[in-house]
């Protein structure tokens, strides 16, 4: 029997650019966002990994852990629309980047390509199974569970993933994902 690799994603906490439909820019977390990771249970693994950017680094700072910074976890690279109000970005252009996910209007990167990256990723922490815990993004918790799933890209958007959701998967031989029951004040991925 092979070793299992747990994998737990957690989706930062709330930040204003949640709470205002705007693509996210390297923004805080906040008010909201910092009282909910207050009342979150401990969480434990061997490695424990966060993306760069500052919402997800005070979102595993305020859960008590101590990680290390993983480039591949960061968040879509939105480029031109950073920062702006979805209601305020091209219609048409956000149109084509919601239905064709091969498309980077923005001028960042596609769907597609997110897709390919965190299939790398979770294909590269195979290869030292230990449980693992990982503060990313929705985007990248979407991308994960569409590459575990073997879903086509096309499905991106019907994944919803709230602010602090844990994603967990496992590895033992392939990914699946895995639903688990209450999570009791100390968790393990």
């Amino acid at each position: 029997m092979s070793a299992v690799l747990r994998l737990a994603l957690v989706s930062h906490a709330a930040t204003d650019a949640t709470r205002e439909a705007r693509f996210p820019a390297d923004e805080p977390l906040n008010g909201v966002g910092r009282r909910e990771v207050e009342r979150c249970a401990v969480m434990t693994a061997d490695r424990v990994l966060v993306a760069p950017e500052a919402r997800t680094a005070q979102t595993a700072a305020a859960l008590g852990l101590t990680p290390t910074v993983d480039a591949a976890l960061r968040d879509l690279d939105y480029a031109a629309w950073r920062g702006e109000r979805m209601d305020d970005v091209p219609q048409e252009k956000l149109a084509v980047w919601l239905t064709e996910p091969a498309a980077a209007p923005h001028g960042g990167e596609s769907i597609v390509a997110l897709i390919e990256r965190v299939r790398q990723w979770l294909n590269g922490i195979t290869e030292s199974p230990v449980s693992t815990l990982a503060v990313t993004h929705p985007a990248v918790v979407r991308a994960a569970v569409l590459v575990t799933l073997d879903s086509p890209p096309e499905s991106f958007w019907r994944i919803d993933v709230a602010p602090l959701g844990i994603t967990r998967l496992h590895w033992r031989g392939r990914w699946m994902l895995r639903q688990t029951g209450y999570d009791y004040p100390k968790l393990t991925p």
